[in-house]
């Protein structure tokens, strides 16, 4: 439930279905097990778990949604030697060069002839709507497991107008002036990791882990000319995160009070507990993300 990653896509347009009509969109896309040949399956599943049947838990204007992937395991290496054999095999028989276009066809062959003996891999996405403050959130650190959510619920709804959040300041430069010039928000303290970018034609980059962000050692890099695009820091004591320039934020950990703030209700109702986290994570969350657009600036108007 508490998500460990946060990639935002503002809504151009207020989301005008209620949770009983979006439910009933997903319906249309819930999710199946891969079949013998299908290399990926994406679907709805009930985001409070197996024991419940609504595909979207509402709670102050804010919906839940959780995708399951289902992916075939196939190694490239079972690939390239049953490709590598079949070529072998066309070439002594038909004393022949096998050529681009064919081994691609054979690999397609190869593929599906695999597929159904393939293990499978599933994981599940979390993603939740904020009607009130036009945002979607999706806990994905890679844009390509977020971009399989936005399109399954666009194809869903028909239309869904989003844009990646924009801002008016460079995030890697104003994370770059905080250290250089140790002017770091009062709402934040350092942590022990950040990401450093040569901005010339190189693009060499430095990682610094587990070390004072205000040392001298950090220190020579930025005098280097390096720009700060990582940023490990804690967030007004509710919980820590590394700030990226894309404007994600990863690695997100909840304080210890927070998370442990409903354990009195989990015992005697694991779905209210589930819902009461829902509640108090969303809030964290949104009262983050405000910030983190102020941090830089401010949102920046559309162009």
């Amino acid at each position: 439930m508490w998500f460990k990653n946060l990639r935002a896509y503002r809504l151009t347009s207020p989301f005008d279905l209620s949770a009983e009509q979006l439910d009933q969109q997903l319906a249309g896309a819930t999710f199946s097990p891969c079949g013998k040949s299908q290399p990926l399956s994406l679907g709805w599943v009930p985001p409070l778990g197996e024991d419940t049947e609504t595909l979207v838990h509402a709670a102050g204007g804010r919906f839940l949604l959780c995708l399951r992937r289902e992916e075939k395991l196939l190694p490239a290496t079972v690939v390239r030697e049953q490709l590598g054999e079949r070529i072998a095999d066309i070439e002594k028989e038909q004393a022949r060069k096998v050529y681009r276009k064919e081994r691609l066809q054979l690999k397609d062959e190869v593929v599906q002839d695999c597929l159904p003996r393939a293990f499978t891999r599933s994981s599940l996405v979390y993603a939740y709507i904020d009607t009130r403050s036009n945002w979607i959130f999706v806990d994905a650190a890679s844009a390509s497991r977020a971009e399989e959510v936005v399109n399954l619920l666009r194809e869903c709804v028909g239309s869904l107008p989003l844009l990646l959040p924009q801002v008016n300041h460079s995030p890697a430069a104003s994370m770059t002036s905080w250290l250089a010039h140790s002017n770091v928000p009062q709402d934040l303290s350092l942590g022990s990791d950040c990401e450093m970018r040569d901005l010339g034609e190189d693009g060499g980059v430095v990682r610094c882990r587990g070390v004072e962000l205000d040392s001298e050692e950090v220190e020579i890099h930025l005098q280097a000319g390096k720009q700060v695009v990582r940023l490990a820091v804690e967030w007004d004591e509710k919980l820590s995160l590394v700030l990226c320039e894309d404007l994600v934020l990863r690695r997100l950990k909840f304080a210890d009070e927070l998370v442990a703030e409903n354990d009195d209700i989990a015992e005697a109702d694991p779905l209210a507990r589930l819902d009461a986290d829902f509640a108090l994570m969303t809030d964290v969350v949104s009262g983050l993300q405000e910030r983190v657009m102020e941090l830089f600036g401010g949102e920046a108007a559309e162009q």
